[in-house]
């Protein structure tokens, strides 16, 4: 009986060493395939209305598929049939005006994508409309489904600037990583845009060093009529130098709660912007060569009438922003450092912890139902800008460096 039950505990541990081996193995060998990977360049060029059919058209495959499973994410997260939700939405909203006013060749942009992709209008237009999705979705439970963490630090005399940002977003977006590159043309300077299939794009930089990163407020309000935030990011990379980026974002009547990281050759700024205010944020009072910032609004005060009074009760607002509170806790303390100290290592380390391991800057991808860091992005900026970036969270993949043609 001894020996039946030494040969059984052997037996057991045994296989205890297989699995827990095959699963150190699984995980070095998916550390080792992200760190290999690399973000697809879509090459895209000519005016609006062109570049959407040659996005529709090389990416038609993906594009059908990530819509699959964009409804698919719909249709689990309300319990409703997800056309039915996009067509209420759709008719809940009036942004078109607004886009073609302010962005005309991006309008035309998704007319193209349409086209040759083979999907309705309607739907690619309110694919692009990811912030303004969770608004009309809006409950105190999304609070804590946003995880951007975004900073910046102006050019020293020991570095040029930079903006940096983890792009986090929902899980089934996962494996549909791209970056579109827009040549020049005589309206608009050659552009790099984090995307994904049928997106026009999430942040990016121009070849004029202006660079966007941007974190959802989902509490700050919102209007049925204004400029979608992916319409806003296009926008500011559509501009050739800083005073018309300044003047666009502090103009235009904002569609969503967002906070907007804006880099030029030398400085960098953080906006707030509501429906009807834009408030510039220094995290460090009067020290304007260090901006960080996360997902709950700071000093932008229009606050949507609903979560006013949760607003005022500070252990409930806490509670329900703990997540945003860590990690821009996290931001806070890595930067607090002279400027000319930061360097893009830095940032990187900045972009990989994970100081409180329940509410991490970097989120590993688990599965496609929680949001994860989609992509690490860091611009440099500056007369020689440049983009890096990761495929997914930075902690398993290399930063891929992309610089411009026109100099």
């Amino acid at each position: 009986m001894t020996k039946y039950k030494n040969e059984l505990a052997c037996f057991i541990l045994t296989i205890i060493f297989i699995l827990t081996s095959f699963n150190i193995f699984s995980q070095q060998h998916r550390k080792t395939i992200l760190l290999n990977k690399k973000i697809a360049v879509i090459e895209l060029n000519g005016n609006g209305y062109q570049r959407g059919l040659q996005h529709g058209r090389i990416l038609k495959k993906e594009i059908a598929e990530v819509f699959r499973l964009w409804k698919e994410n719909i249709q689990n997260s309300t319990k409703q049939d997800a056309d039915s939700v996009i067509t209420r939405f759709y008719n809940a909203t009036n942004f078109v005006p607004a886009i073609k006013k302010w962005t005309p060749e991006i309008y035309d942009e998704i007319k193209g994508i349409s086209q040759s992709s083979g999907q309705s209008f309607k739907d690619v237009l309110c694919f692009q409309l990811v912030d303004e999705f969770w608004v009309f979705l809006d409950s105190l439970e999304n609070l804590q489904n946003h995880h951007c963490s975004g900073l910046g630090v102006a050019a020293t005399n020991s570095h040029t600037a930079y903006i940096a940002q983890n792009m986090d977003i929902e899980g089934f977006r996962n494996g549909y990583q791209i970056l579109l590159h827009i040549a020049s043309n005589v309206k608009e300077p050659e552009q790099y845009i984090l995307s994904c299939p049928g997106l026009i794009g999430l942040n990016g930089l121009n070849s004029k060093s202006i660079g966007v990163c941007v974190n959802t407020l989902l509490e700050l309000r919102a209007c049925s009529d204004g400029l979608p935030v992916a319409f806003v990011i296009r926008g500011i990379l559509s501009k050739q130098d800083r005073e018309s980026v300044l003047l666009f974002v502090q103009t235009i009547k904002h569609a969503s709660g967002q906070n907007y990281i804006i880099g030029t050759i030398d400085s960098v700024y953080d906006f707030e912007a509501s429906a009807s205010k834009v408030v510039r944020f220094l995290p460090i009072p009067n020290n304007y060569s260090i901006v960080y910032h996360t997902n709950h609004a700071i000093v932008n005060d229009n606050i949507k009438p609903w979560y006013e009074e949760i607003h005022k009760q500070i252990s409930v607002w806490k509670f329900l922003n703990v997540n945003s509170l860590k990690r821009f806790a996290s931001l806070k303390d890595r930067l607090n450092l002279p400027a000319n100290s930061i360097s893009d290592n830095i940032i990187k380390e900045a972009l990989r912890s994970k100081d409180d391991l329940q509410n991490p800057v970097c989120r590993d991808y688990k599965n496609g139902k929680s949001s994860f860091t989609f992509s690490s992005v860091i611009l440099t900026l500056g007369k020689a800008p440049s983009i890096q970036l990761t495929y997914a969270s930075p902690d398993q993949s290399e930063y891929i460096l992309h610089t411009f043609k026109d100099k």
